[in-house]
């Protein structure tokens, strides 16, 4: 990928469905900008539990969100129909920046798109950690060219 943003569904390496709700949306009759980062923690810790073995409440080993944002292009609003493409713009040792892009099915331009990272921390000490060799594993699968 070249450095355009990540707005087309092909920029994406794997899909989850999401059901809007109707809270989500807010008093202007959109989804509220916040509510877009609850899809985007949806899904990538859906991936993670799915695919990268991760235990959500037993595991020595967690994903901390530091940092994230979001662009919006395009308004959507329950009880629309949408998707979260997932990507992994980076990998290092201890973090992962993944890409997120909220798609209405079928649509082939993001509503809206943004990073979302994860460093990976001992849990009982609360200090970062290698990732553990099957998220890194399941991680590498949604590795973007660089």
């Amino acid at each position: 990928m070249t450095d355009s943003k990540p707005i087309a569904r092909s920029d994406y390496k794997l899909f989850y469905p999401i059901t809007t709700r109707w809270m989500d949306n807010d008093v202007y009759g959109h989804v509220n900008n916040v509510t877009y980062y609850s899809y985007f923690d949806s899904a990538v810790n859906r991936y993670l539990i799915e695919q990268g073995g991760l235990d959500i409440q037993n595991a020595p080993v967690v994903g901390y969100v530091v940092n994230s944002s979001c662009s919006y292009l395009s308004g959507i609003a329950y009880p629309d129909e949408i998707e979260a493409g997932l990507r992994v713009n980076k990998l290092g040792n201890s973090s992962v920046t993944y890409g997120v892009g909220i798609f209405k099915k079928g649509e082939d331009t993001a509503c809206a798109f943004g990073d979302f990272i994860h460093v990976f921390v001992n849990r009982a000490e609360n200090k970062s950690v290698p990732m553990p060799a099957q998220i890194r594993s399941a991680l590498e699968k949604l590795l973007i060219a660089q």
